[in-house]
């Protein structure tokens, strides 16, 4: 049997991002994203709820983010979920917990004139991709494709996404 495990979220940073080194010295961020839904019941009244997701980021994803984000700024990810479980010291019991892996992202704010969120840092520039002429690619062969977007939020295109560094 297939199996997939894909996740993708845009919302805001709940808190600032918690950065944190392994003993063998790997980076690792835990940063909190609210997660808005809106949407009109059958009475006719706008109903909304709110959910909280723990996000691990890894390696120099995690330092980046934990560079450039603060509590409040908006953040589009992509990653897997996780379930950790582990014993209550004080119960006894098992607990588990689900959470998201990040495996790629993008800055949704970066082209604001302000900083986002509470104390925010301006969001990096981004490189300009090298044009198809000035890289050698022969033009005749090169078709145009839509780009993948969401109509709803108009999010930089997933071909942005922040991939392994």
């Amino acid at each position: 049997m297939a199996s997939f495990n894909k996740v993708i979220l845009a919302g805001n940073l709940t808190r600032d991002p918690e950065l944190r080194y392994t003993p063998k010295g790997t980076a690792v961020a835990k940063i909190g994203l609210a997660v808005n839904r809106t949407w009109t019941g059958e009475d006719g009244q706008k109903k909304e709820e709110v959910n909280f997701i723990d996000v691990e980021a890894w390696g120099r994803q995690g330092e980046v983010i934990a560079q450039y984000m603060k509590k409040g700024r908006p953040l589009l990810i992509e990653g897997r979920l996780k379930l950790d479980s582990w014993e209550d010291k004080n119960t006894k019991q098992k607990v588990s917990k689900l959470k998201v892996v990040l495996e790629s992202f993008s800055f949704i704010d970066s082209n604001r004139g302000d900083s986002g969120g509470e104390g925010g840092a301006p969001a990096p520039a981004r490189p300009r991709p090298t044009p198809p002429a000035a890289s050698g690619v022969n033009l005749s062969k090169v078709t145009a494709r839509p780009r993948a977007t969401t109509s709803r939020f108009n999010f930089p295109h997933f071909a942005l996404l922040y991939h392994d560094l």
